[in-house]
């Protein structure tokens, strides 16, 4: 049956938030969910100008309605 671990990678190395009870040398899969966006490299700083406008631009084209609800600090955190 599927177990749910979390862990941080640090080092080159899994580092689990809690123990574990699995035994030595069990065999596990890796479902790497990142928290973080990771942009595309641009090296050309002229072509990031205009990425970087061009976000500005969709960003005022599509703003956040006044009366949208207001996310409690509870909506933001994971549930499980």
């Amino acid at each position: 049956m599927p177990h749910a671990l979390k862990a941080i990678y640090r080092n080159g190395t899994f580092i689990l938030e809690r123990s574990c009870d699995l035994p030595e040398g069990a065999e596990v899969e890796l479902l790497i969910q990142s928290p973080q966006t990771v942009l595309p490299l641009i090296a050309d700083p002229s072509t990031k100008q205009r990425f970087l406008q061009a976000l500005i631009e969709r960003m005022q084209q599509n703003p956040i309605p006044l009366n949208a609800p207001r996310l409690t600090r509870e909506m933001l955190h994971e549930r499980r």
